[in-house]
């Protein structure tokens, strides 16, 4: 724990050493000495971190969904590795939610919306045209969450 000063750090602290600057706010907070607290840079890094679970979120599911798309539509291909995305990408999604309860209700949104670069990544990697893929996610929330399914 670093010593509280009584000086409140400038904006310069948290752009020249972000670690101690969150050491501080830490500390500040369990000292219960509000004042002192750096609040924009709190909101903003607070918001931040947020966004970052969301994006980690969409990722996840990038890549799940490529990887279901891939397995339907060359099924005869489907590898030790395409499984064990699978079985990675589920158990980290599957984490997020049960550490993150809030990004559960949002998980067919995200899927919706990172679907479109899903099925890019499938038709590169595949060599099939982006029209061999559905318009819109196949996958009900069920499906993308159930470490047994395989399209």
């Amino acid at each position: 724990m670093l010593e509280l000063k009584t000086d409140k750090l400038t904006g310069s602290a948290y752009e020249e050493d972000l670690a101690m600057w969150y050491q501080r706010q830490a500390d500040l907070l369990r000292a219960r000495r509000f004042d002192e607290l750096d609040l924009d840079n709190l909101i903003e890094e607070l918001e931040v971190a947020v966004g970052n679970l969301r994006r980690e979120l969409n990722s996840r599911l990038r890549v799940l969904l490529m990887h279901l798309l891939k397995c339907q539509f060359q099924h005869d291909r489907i590898s030790g590795s395409w499984r064990g995305t699978l079985l990675e990408q589920r158990g980290e999604i599957a984490d997020l939610i049960t550490e993150n309860p809030s990004l559960g209700p949002g998980l067919m949104q995200a899927a919706a919306k990172v679907y479109p670069r899903a099925v890019h990544g499938a038709a590169t990697e595949t060599g099939l045209p982006r029209a061999a893929f559905p318009a819109t996610n196949p996958y009900s929330r069920d499906q993308l969450l159930d470490f047994d399914y395989m399209p």
